[in-house]
């Protein structure tokens, strides 16, 4: 399940006023979405978002019904005083696998545009029920839409704020992109790149609204993805074994491995060059002056310096550093690759270099196996991506 989301701040804001959480209940494959927008835009609207998105999520793993749930939350919700509307709106999406194999997701919504549901390019269509809500103060009839239905391998869902279907409204659109706009983009796009990710659809989707607004957002604009895909896997291998004569055991691990492979660390790759009988050449395309550049070997998707770029990927993940914002350099190489998986393994040598137990070394570069450790943490946490461990 690859779930990730893209995110634009309206015109002159520093901080946006649309949230969206997802976690993972891994023992019984869950992950729970929520999307929120607060009226208005900035730290007020940020303030309120974060408060219903927060309030959703917690209240969405309790063994409440999801629509109970959502009724607690509008009714705790209070009312703007003049313009007479909530003060956000929310999304929930929980998506759980079934013991038939399956996919169920029960979806509840308020206020914001329609979640689309995508078989391939191909848009089906959510039948919602509708549960009205009468609350004091409030101006419009408010009414929550909820749904349930299954999804199969190749199906995704889509999720979005007004910032979307309202850009280029009176920019070429006198109402807005709107709904039927965004579905037949997202159509277009998924048939040009049918396993296009998560991070690639949302950011595409927030970055043509973004254009339709004259590069200068009208709202917040925010898009998240959920794909149900064949897992992509990539081993991650670090450090040298612990002994010479293990190192033909890591070795038929890596021929035996099916996805991506890293190498990091100079004298791991020599053996891992030694053991494959290939090179190992510098590549020089991507560099920075902050990391060692990157290195080629046959049969290897990267091949990079050891502790310092595992440091510096740990802290890109730790703080959600988009990705067109870091240097092209090993590390963000690195991290797309990452990102571009749903299960990482780590194999990780446990013989002690004394180079890396020098007092003089910066502490954030710390021991290989703390760093892994973060990077697993990071990787779970902030990506709900899955991830397995191994000392040899």
């Amino acid at each position: 399940m690859d779930v990730d989301y893209h995110q634009t701040y309206k015109v002159g804001q520093k901080i946006g006023g649309d949230v969206f959480l997802q976690s993972k209940e891994s023992p019984v494959n869950r992950v729970v979405c929520t999307l929120s927008d607060g009226l208005g835009s900035g730290v007020k609207a940020n303030v309120l978002a974060n408060l219903t998105a927060h309030m959703a999520h917690k209240l969405s793993f309790s063994p409440m019904h999801l629509t109970k749930s959502a009724k607690i939350i509008m009714n705790t919700l209070p009312v703007c005083n003049e313009r007479k509307i909530s003060y956000s709106t929310f999304t929930i999406a929980d998506i759980r696998s079934t013991r038939e194999g399956g996919i169920a997701v029960q979806l509840v919504e308020y206020d914001n545009p329609p979640v689309l549901h995508f078989s391939g390019e191909t848009p089906i269509p959510i039948t919602a029920n509708q549960i009205d809500l009468h609350r004091e103060g409030a101006f419009k009839e408010e009414v929550i839409r909820q749904s349930t239905f299954t999804m199969q391998e190749g199906d995704r869902l889509v999720m979005f704020t007004d910032g979307v279907t309202q850009s280029g409204m009176g920019k070429g659109f006198p109402l807005g992109w709107r709904q039927a706009g965004v579905t037949a983009y997202i159509s277009g796009i998924i048939r040009q790149n049918p396993d296009i990710s998560s991070r690639e659809l949302s950011a595409a989707i927030t970055r043509k609204a973004y254009a339709l607004d004259g590069m200068a957002a009208n709202d917040d604009i925010t898009c998240a993805v959920v794909y149900i895909r064949k897992p992509r896997k990539t081993l991650v291998v670090t450090g040298p074994p612990f002994t010479p004569e293990r190192d033909e055991q890591l070795a038929a691990k890596m021929r035996a491995f099916e996805g991506k492979k890293i190498v990091s660390g100079g004298t791991t790759a020599q053996i891992v060059s030694r053991l494959f009988d290939t090179k190992v050449k510098v590549d020089l395309s991507c560099w920075s002056p902050d990391v060692p550049p990157a290195s080629k070997m046959e049969g290897m998707d990267l091949v990079t310096e050891g502790m310092l770029t595992l440091a510096k990927v740990a802290v890109a993940l730790e703080r959600k550093l988009p990705l067109h914002a870091m240097p092209n350099d090993a590390v963000r190489r690195f991290v797309t690759i990452l990102l571009d998986s749903d299960q990482v393994s780590f194999i990780v040598g446990t013989k002690i270099n004394e180079a890396h137990q020098d007092p003089s070394i910066p502490v954030e570069i710390g021991i290989r196996r703390t760093i892994v450790g973060r990077i697993r943490q990071a990787l779970e946490q902030n990506f709900l991506k899955e991830t397995v461990l191994e000392y040899i």
